[in-house]
């Protein structure tokens, strides 16, 4: 694996000229757009290095390959142990490799996919879709390669990540409502323009790039228990599991999926991958409906368990990496903390952990109303509506209660046209708490004093229901 790659693809000028926002605009990338096969369905392309009938895996030996290669690349992210070891009764460490200059793993696989080409590719260029981590992993290191790079990015997209990958000057094309439609494009271009597709999950070298995160484990924490990491296409945990099985064959290899988007966990049931629906998630960079075919004949001999998590848990790891780590990860980077917060790995207390945090790439808006999903799951942040006297001075009376109490006050509205006694008032609040004891207290407050009260119910993370 860790020889060039030669594609057999015509080279042709692409002569794409793009919009402000990146949509190109010229009558070529309409025709790629357009159905081509005599069914007239659209033309499925099919990736050389994705062959669902001839799947590659990678080795050992790819893996060393590749960090021989990224070596001074790609930074050596640190492998802490967490403060909350003791809080979780596991000595838990984490691997933060959201650190990379552009915020995520992808950097790995994507610096070794480009220095592994051939000198006439690396003129040409290569091309991928992506909604965000790989597009810009593989422009910043095209850009610091001068290496040409075309990435299709869905209109999904997030602004932020676009203008990011054109700030490494790689040519973005903004097409396509999902992934799907943005890679079929993407594969077309491929073979219009010559250009070489790198699959952010399922080629060969993206895999062994990802690999080396293992040998840097290793290294850090040696013999390690388990390593827990989130799983999306797959590419990442068959590269980890490769390097850690090699090197230290007792520990446990745990995938982590989102209840959203659980792909691998299908395509465990169904022997095979297999298409799956894909909802929207805080884990977004997990949310791929279709495993890779390379990635999944490599790590399935060599996982030892999947567990998919509910979303509420992993709002609650993101919260809980910012108040107690001090680190701002992404959903797919929190899922791996969730399974442990969830009670799925209890097995693993009181053995030495290492859990993967491989993304900080989250939008600032996103990342508010994860913190505020977090809170309400571990029940610091509460609602209630309550009926109070609607003549002067109620309301005071109320936030005079919360006030001794002790709450923060973060919403408050109140409705009089659909009660039934004109002389009261439903109010409704949002307030947060110290804990759900200090909820509780509330509560019993304000039930002392009013007699209509409707109050948050038990939240996620004090049921005892661990399962999604």
């Amino acid at each position: 694996m860790s020889q060039a790659v030669k594609t057999e693809t015509p080279k042709e000028p692409n002569g794409l000229a793009t919009k402000a926002n990146g949509t190109a605009v010229n009558g070529k990338l309409e025709a790629l757009k357009r159905p081509r096969h005599v069914s007239g369905g659209v033309e499925e392309i099919i990736d050389p290095f994705c062959n669902p009938e001839k799947p590659q895996r990678i080795s050992f030996h790819d893996v060393t390959s590749a960090a021989f290669l990224i070596r001074g690349g790609v930074e050596r992210t640190p492998c802490p142990k967490s403060t909350s070891s003791e809080l979780y009764g596991m000595e838990l460490y984490l691997k933060k490799d959201f650190l990379q200059y552009t915020g995520s793993f992808k950097e790995r696989g994507a610096r070794y996919a480009l220095l592994s080409l051939t000198e006439e590719q690396k003129r040409t260029g290569v091309i991928s879709a992506s909604l965000g981590n790989h597009a810009q992993a593989l422009c910043y290191h095209g850009w610091k390669l001068n290496i040409p790079v075309t990435v299709v990015m869905p209109k999904a997209a997030p602004i932020m990540k676009v203008q990011r990958c054109r700030n490494y000057k790689a040519r973005v094309i903004v097409e396509g409502n999902d992934m799907g439609e943005a890679k079929s494009l993407a594969m077309r271009m491929s073979r219009e323009e010559g250009l070489l597709y790198v699959n952010g999950y399922d080629h060969p070298h993206i895999m062994a790039g990802q690999g080396t995160i293992g040998l840097e484990i290793l290294e850090q924490v040696p013999e390690p228990d388990a390593v827990v990491v989130p799983v999306g296409g797959g590419g990442l945990i068959a590269g980890i599991a490769t390097a850690v099985k090699a090197l230290s064959p007792k520990t446990k290899i745990i995938g982590v999926e989102s209840e959203k988007c659980a792909s691998f966990t299908r395509a465990m049931e169904n022997d095979g991958p297999i298409h799956t629906p894909i909802k929207n998630t805080l884990a977004d960079g997990l949310a791929v409906p279709k495993v890779g075919y390379n990635a999944y004949a490599t790590a399935m001999p060599l996982i030892d368990r999947m567990v998919v998590v509910k979303e509420e848990w992993i709002a609650v790891a993101i919260l809980r990496l910012v108040e107690e780590e001090k680190c701002v990860v992404e959903g797919a980077g929190g899922a791996g903390l969730a399974a442990i917060l969830a009670g799925h790995l209890n097995e693993l207390k009181g053995k030495k952990v290492v859990v993967l945090l491989c993304g900080g790439n989250i939008d600032t808006t996103v990342f508010g109303r994860c913190l505020e999903r977090g809170l309400a799951a571990v029940g610091r942040l509460v609602k209630f509506n309550v009926e109070v006297s609607d003549r002067p001075g109620g309301i005071n009376d109320l936030c005079a209660l919360l006030v001794r109490v002790g709450v923060s006050i973060k919403d408050i509205m109140h409705e009089r046209a659909w009660l039934r006694d004109i002389y009261t008032v439903e109010v409704k609040v949002v307030c947060e708490t110290v804990d759900w004891s200090h909820s509780l207290e509330l509560k019993n407050e304000l039930k002392k004093f009013y007699s209509k009260v409707q109050f948050s119910d038990v939240p996620l993370a004090l049921t005892n229901d661990c399962d999604p």
